[in-house]
């Protein structure tokens, strides 16, 4: 097994501080500090400097984490490699999701696999895009499906294999009577004057909104603020605003609205991805829950 102490130093980088990294690890933040003087007495290098209120990692750090990294990720592999030589693919796979794909992809493959494999026993959760690095990082999700962020790792990271699932349109949400209603399609342009239903908790979507209407000319005036899209599509319903919507999120379909397909240079589109721990994606009951995972994308994409 891997030195304990090296992870909590891999989150410690991730997080920044000791308390978000105790609360990350599920440790006390003393436990943190003591784990990590602990390591720096044995490896014979100072790994934290005090920074005012905070610590930052000392260069002897850097280049411990740089072997952490390789050592985590050749440790998923050896474990992958193990799990082959069970009979089955009986495991727990923890997926962490944004709430789209949780409901319109993870929910019908991890059903349809349920009703042909029900020895993988599979966990979903909702968590915003920028949350499941770290539950990636510190072992509490073994999949997520996010849309990366500007403050997601670079596909370079060394801790994480993250490859492209699916390039999803956004619609534009209005109420019946709506002058774009009946139309076909639409430049975001032609909403510029619109109120904007929004929310800020909603990280990864506010910020595709900001960006998209950003390109096409305009900044959003956001009237009205909702999370969840049951809640968003009653606004709309209600001629409270308009919303960027992404074409899997459900609309109910007794609220009195419709989608406008987006078109023009500024059409705004957001791209999912699959993120794991470097190394343990061949894992027998991860691969199984992917391959389902990208059937029923392919699915979706003929539809």
């Amino acid at each position: 097994m891997i030195d304990a102490r090296l992870q909590t130093l891999r989150v410690l980088h991730e997080q920044g501080t000791v308390t978000a990294t105790a609360h990350v690890l599920h440790l006390t933040p003393s436990t943190v500090s003591q784990q990590l003087q602990h390591l720096a007495r044995e490896v014979g290098v100072p790994l934290l400097e005090a920074e005012g209120r905070r610590v930052r990692l000392t260069a002897a750090a850097h280049t411990l984490l740089g072997h952490a990294d390789t050592l985590f990720a050749q440790w998923e592999r050896a474990r992958a490699d193990l799990a082959a030589h069970v009979d089955g693919t009986a495991g727990r796979v923890r997926i962490r999701a944004v709430s789209s794909a949780v409901a319109e992809l993870v929910a019908p493959a991890v059903a349809r696999l349920r009703a042909v494999d029900p020895d993988v026993d599979v966990h979903v959760s909702e968590e915003e895009s920028d949350d499941c690095f770290p539950l990636l990082l510190s072992g509490r999700a073994d999949l997520a499906v996010l849309i990366p962020t500007a403050d997601s790792p670079p596909p370079t990271d060394e801790r994480f294999d993250q490859r492209p699932l699916l390039d999803e349109p956004q619609d534009l949400l209005v109420p019946e009577g709506h002058p774009l209603a009946a139309r076909a399609g639409a430049d975001l342009a032609e909403a510029a004057h619109e109120d904007w239903i929004a929310s800020p908790a909603r990280a990864d979507q506010y910020r595709l909104l900001l960006t998209s209407c950003t390109a096409a000319g305009f900044t959003p005036h956001v009237a009205h603020e909702a999370r969840e899209w049951f809640a968003i599509s009653a606004l709309v319903a209600h001629g409270f605003g308009v919303c960027l919507i992404p074409r899997l999120a459900p609309v109910p379909p007794e609220h009195p609205v419709r989608r406008v397909r987006l078109r023009g240079p500024s059409r705004p589109s957001r791209r999912l991805v699959t993120a794991v721990r470097r190394g343990s994606r061949t894992h027998p009951s991860l691969a199984r829950v992917l391959d389902t995972l990208h059937t029923v994308v392919r699915e979706r994409v003929d539809d």
